[in-house]
């Protein structure tokens, strides 16, 4: 029997095939894994054309309408998680192509946002790079987040993580955002916010926690960067366009915050002269918000999973 053809791209780290069990259609699919990630279009298609099943890792490569043209044999592409703003869905139904997605975990962006702030706050990489350069004992003095206001941009599933951790180090959270209830911010020990820019003022950390849309592009541009205090720290774990690019380099360069950090790019991977990989108030990590082994064993396993019921004929998790 001719086997089905299966690829799973943008596989970084190499783990994909030990964080699941892929001998459960090894009868039926040869799967091809491929860990460096595609920058041209055309080179990917040359790689995947016979494919008629792709994994997707997150948003790391774009499916257009474009790609999918060329793409004749695609009959099931699988994202991780049940969102990818980097998959056309519409172009996906023309081509007669099924998009399916996985379950998937929302802890580990949480606490890479906390690895964040907590690394900002105490001079983490610095201390670190003069103690391993045999640099100055003690160059900095850090900020204490008992009694410091955490403000949130959102307080859906991660946020709402991130808020508990706030609570236990003693922070005042405040949260906000377009549908954010008072009974719902009540339910979580939060005070809702009046509005973004009474947030942004009065916070001494701005965590954001939203989902992209064209609502949230650019919420936080230079009036908003502006309002918050020049002692304060803005930290995005969720998508980069809702920060707008230019505005946030020029508010670390002029010093009208304190400094970021930042796990989410426009661009990505980051180009290798890119101004966040070098300012002095950055802390930065190349998108790592949802890279564990919980996360990763979730979404190989369902995308498995995802496979055989396709191939019985009745896909599960469907998002086109």
């Amino acid at each position: 029997m001719v086997k089905v053809q299966c690829a799973v791209l943008d596989d970084y780290q190499g783990v994909a095939l030990s964080m699941a069990d892929w001998s459960a259609i090894g009868d039926q699919v040869d799967v091809k894994v491929f860990r460096h990630h595609f920058d041209h279009e055309d080179a990917l298609v040359e790689a995947i054309r016979d494919c008629e099943m792709v994994v997707a890792m997150r948003e790391r490569t774009p499916f257009r309408s474009s790609l999918f043209d060329k793409l004749p044999n695609l009959k099931l592409l699988i994202t991780t998680g049940m969102r990818n703003a980097a998959i056309d869905l519409v172009a996906a139904s023309q081509h007669g192509v099924v998009v399916c997605g996985t379950q998937g975990s929302s802890q580990a962006t949480s606490e890479l946002t906390w690895a964040l702030i907590l690394g900002l706050a105490k001079h983490v990489v610095q201390e670190n790079q003069a103690l391993r350069a045999n640099g100055s004992w003690q160059s900095t003095v850090s900020v204490d987040l008992e009694g410091k206001q955490l403000g949130l941009l959102g307080l859906g599933r991660i946020g709402s993580q991130v808020a508990k951790v706030g609570q236990a180090f003693g922070m005042h959270v405040n949260a906000w955002s377009q549908n954010l209830t008072e009974d719902h911010a009540e339910s979580l020990g939060v005070k809702r916010a009046a509005s973004k820019e009474d947030l942004l003022k009065q916070s001494d950390f701005v965590s954001i926690h939203l989902v992209l849309s064209e609502r949230t592009r650019d919420l936080v541009a230079e009036r908003e960067l502006q309002l918050m205090k020049p002692s304060a720290y803005l930290i995005n774990t969720s998508r980069a366009p809702i920060v707008n690019r230019q505005a946030l380099l020029r508010a670390l360069e002029e010093r009208w915050i304190a400094g970021a950090g930042l796990d989410v790019f426009d661009v990505e991977p980051l180009p290798t002269d890119d101004a966040f990989r070098s300012l002095p108030n950055v802390l930065a990590t190349p998108h790592i918000g949802y890279v564990s082994e919980t996360t990763y064993r979730t979404w190989y396993r369902d995308a498995v999973e995802d496979i055989q019921a396709f191939l019985a004929g009745s896909p599960v998790r469907q998002l086109s």
